[in-house]
């Protein structure tokens, strides 16, 4: 019982480390910077209503859930595969659904418009949104997302793919005990499709670490 929590503790540490660093720097870049001040509640009501068209607070929606999920897959892949193990998984996850205030993300997406658009632009980007154009440009902006992230994967795959397949045969031996026996030789192919499966497995954290950004 006391090495599973002590697992589970450490994982969860070091995911929580690596979140809170970079949402730590931004949230300074723009609500605890030196001189920067509320939001003009006007502006505020704009940049919110701006928010609605574009869908903001249904992205950061996906956002929390894609963060559930890839905290559901790291912790089985961590835990040990047991009763207890897939229990403290399920608490956890519901627990941070329950705990994950959009309302606070909202709050922040709109600090970041204002830090970065002024109220005439604002103004502008409201007339455009409200428009036809608009409209279908906030509603397909995920799916071309979702479509560019697939392609950038695919390309990254397979040019990972080509760099183990022409890497010299002196890397084969990686993973093994011994890299330089016999054994390890004979079978590079075998070898390179384990670092392949490696990559395309980093591949796949890297890019649900994005999504989750």
């Amino acid at each position: 019982m006391k090495a599973f929590l002590v697992l589970a503790a450490i994982y969860v540490g070091a995911f929580l480390i690596a979140i809170q660093g970079a949402s730590q720097t931004q949230a300074e870049g723009v609500a605890n910077k030196p001189g920067i001040q509320r939001v003009d509640p006007v502006k505020d009501a704009d940049i919110r209503s701006l928010m609605d068209l574009v869908g903001a607070r249904r992205m950061a929606q996906d956002v929390a859930a894609k963060g559930a999920q890839q905290l559901r897959e790291n912790l089985v892949a961590t835990l040990p595969a047991s009763q207890q193990g897939q229990q403290f998984v399920n608490a956890f996850v519901a627990d941070y659904q329950k705990k994950f205030n959009t309302d606070e993300v909202t709050s922040q997406v709109a600090a970041i418009y204002d830090k970065h658009f002024t109220d005439d632009e604002i103004k502008g980007l409201l007339q455009f949104y409200s428009s036809p154009l608009g409209h279908k440009l906030a509603a397909e902006s995920p799916k071309i997302q979702t479509e560019i992230e697939s392609a950038n994967q695919k390309v990254s795959t397979r040019v990972a793919a080509d760099v183990l397949r022409d890497l010299p045969s002196e890397y084969a031996g990686i993973g093994t005990a011994n890299p330089q026996a016999n054994s390890a030789k004979s079978q590079p192919s075998a070898q390179n499709a384990a670092l392949k499966s490696k990559v395309s497995k980093a591949q796949g954290d890297s890019f649900a670490s994005v999504d989750q950004q």
